[in-house]
C-alpha cells in the first residue's frame, strides 16, 4: 500500500512539473523588435524622415531644388506604402568612423518589397546572394548591400555587411544593445527629426561620456546643434567680456575666444588637453607653455588685405654717372593676417618657446608664423599682438565665442552656445546656397 503512495506522489509531482514548465519549453518563440536588432557603431542615430521632409521643404522650394517634390512628405510617405515601408516610424542610422555604414528601417508590408527591387533593377546592376542563410541584395560597384525580415529592411554601404547581417540576425526580443538603450533615454535633443550619437573611442579618451548632434534647418541654412558631456569638468567658464578685434573687411577664417581657464592650469593631464596637445605635436607646438602663457582671449582673423609699408634698395645715377644703391620704401597689399592673445608673466617665455621650436622666425626685422605673411610683433603687460599690416586692427571688447571658416565659397560658423562644468552646448551653421550651386542642383 505504501509504495502505491509513493508512486501516485511520484506521479503527481511529475504531472505538476510538466504542465507548470509546459510553457517555457513549447512556448512559442516571440520574435525580435527592429529596435532590438539595431548593431553597436561608433556613430548611431534616429531619422523621422517624415517630418525632417517637412521641416527642409521650404529650403527646398526657396531654391527651386528640381527634385523638390521628389522629397515631399506626401510623396515619400506615399512611396513608402507601395513598397512596404512604414516610414511614420524612425529609421535607426549607424556607422563607423572609416565610413561604413546602413540604416534599418520599419517593414509594414515585406510582400511588396520585391517590387521594389525589381523596379530598382532597372537602373542599378543588382544581384542577388545567400549570406549567413539569407538573401541578400547586392551592388558590387557601390558596394551596397540590402536584406529585409518580416518586419525590417537593412540598408549597408562598406566592407563589413556579414558581421553587421549576424548582429541584426541573432537579436533577441527586448534584448536591446545598452548602448542603443542609453541613446533612446537621452532627454537632450529628444524632439529634433534627426540625431546623432556618438559612441567612438577617440571621444572617450578625450573624457567625453557623451556626444549628440542635431539637424535644424530654414530656407537658407542647415544648423547642426551639438552636446558635449564630459566624465570629469571641462574646468572651463565663459568669460563676460574681453577683447578683440573688431569686423574686418572680407575675412574668410576667424577665431575669437573668451575663457576663464585658470582651474584647467591646475589639471594639465586633462585627457581633453592632452588630445589637443597630441594634435600640437605634429607641428612641435609647446602646448603646455601656451596654456600657462594664455589668459583665455583669443582673436585671429585672416583674409582681405592690409596695406604695409616695404624697403626696397633701387640704383641711381648720381651727375658724374656713378652708381649708388638707395634705400627707399612703397606701401603694397599684403594678405590680411592678425592675432591677438591676452598674456601673462610668461608671455615671452612662450615667445622664445616659439623660436625654438622654429615655429617663429625672424625675416627683415619682422616675423613669420609658420607659413604667414611677414608680421609686425606688438608686445604689451598682458597681451601679444601679431598683424600684416601698418597698424593692428582695433580691439573692441566682445562676450563672443566663435570660430568662422571658409571653404570653397561656403562660410562656416560655429558657436559655442552655453558651457558649465560638465556640459556644452553649441551650434554649427551651414549656408546652403553655394554648396547647391556647386553641385549644379541650382
Amino acid at each position: 500500500m505504501a509504495r502505491k503512495v509513493v508512486l501516485i506522489f511520484i506521479l503527481s509531482v511529475v504531472l505538476a512539473c510538466f504542465l507548470f514548465l509546459k510553457p517555457v519549453f513549447y512556448q512559442k518563440s516571440i520574435e525580435a523588435r527592429l529596435i532590438d536588432r539595431l548593431p553597436s557603431a561608433d556613430f548611431i542615430g534616429k531619422l523621422n524622415i517624415l517630418e525632417l521632409a517637412r521641416e527642409t521643404s521650404g529650403m527646398m522650394y526657396y531654391h527651386k531644388l528640381p527634385f523638390r517634390d521628389l522629397t515631399s512628405k506626401e510623396f515619400l510617405l506615399s512611396q513608402g506604402k507601395s513598397y512596404g515601408l512604414n516610414l511614420q516610424k524612425p529609421i535607426y542610422i549607424f556607422g563607423d568612423e572609416v565610413g561604413d555604414g546602413g540604416c534599418l528601417i520599419h517593414v509594414s508590408d515585406s510582400t511588396k518589397i520585391a517590387s521594389g527591387i525589381d523596379r530598382l533593377r532597372k537602373s542599378v546592376n543588382i544581384k542577388d546572394t545567400l549570406i549567413e542563410k539569407q538573401k541578400v541584395f547586392f551592388s558590387k560597384k557601390d558596394n551596397v548591400f540590402l536584406h529585409y525580415g518580416s518586419n525590417y529592411l537593412l540598408l549597408y554601404k562598406g566592407t563589413l555587411f556579414s558581421k553587421t547581417l549576424k548582429s541584426v540576425l541573432k537579436a533577441k526580443h527586448k534584448k536591446i544593445l545598452p548602448l542603443w538603450s542609453r541613446f533612446l533615454k537621452e532627454k537632450h535633443f529628444k524632439n529634433e527629426h534627426l540625431v546623432i550619437f556618438s559612441n567612438w573611442s577617440k571621444l572617450k579618451k578625450a573624457g567625453i561620456e557623451s556626444a549628440i548632434f542635431a539637424h535644424d534647418s530654414d530656407s537658407l541654412s542647415f544648423n547642426l546643434k551639438s552636446y558635449l558631456r564630459k566624465t570629469k569638468p571641462f574646468y572651463i567658464k565663459k568669460k563676460e567680456i574681453g577683447l578683440a578685434f573688431s569686423s574686418v573687411p572680407d575675412a574668410n577664417k576667424s577665431v575669437e575666444l573668451h575663457l576663464d581657464i585658470s582651474e584647467l592650469k591646475q589639471h594639465l593631464n586633462d585627457p581633453l588637453l592632452l588630445l589637443a596637445m597630441n594634435l600640437g605635436k605634429r607641428i612641435g607646438f609647446p602646448f603646455i607653455d601656451f596654456i600657462k602663457a594664455w589668459e583665455g582671449d583669443l582673436c585671429f582673423v585672416e583674409g582681405g588685405t592690409q596695406k604695409t609699408r616695404e624697403s626696397y634698395i633701387e640704383t641711381e645715377l648720381d651727375e658724374n654717372f656713378n652708381t649708388t644703391e638707395v634705400q627707399k620704401y612703397r606701401d603694397v597689399l599684403v594678405p590680411g593676417y592678425s592675432l591677438y592673445l591676452s598674456t601673462n608673466k610668461l608671455g615671452n617665455k612662450l615667445i622664445n618657446r616659439l623660436f625654438e621650436k622654429g615655429i617663429m622666425t625672424s625675416e627683415a626685422e619682422k616675423i613669420r608664423f609658420l607659413y604667414s605673411p611677414l608680421l609686425k610683433i606688438r608686445q604689451a603687460n598682458g597681451y601679444i599682438q601679431l598683424y600684416s599690416g601698418n597698424q593692428a586692427p582695433r580691439l573692441v571688447n566682445s562676450s563672443n565665442n566663435s570660430i568662422v571658416w571658409t571653404n570653397k565659397g561656403t562660410i562656416y560658423r560655429f558657436n559655442i552656445d552655453s558651457l558649465n562644468r560638465h556640459e556644452i552646448f553649441g551650434s554649427l551653421q551651414i549656408p546652403v546656397k553655394r554648396i547647391f550651386r556647386r553641385n549644379k542642383l541650382i
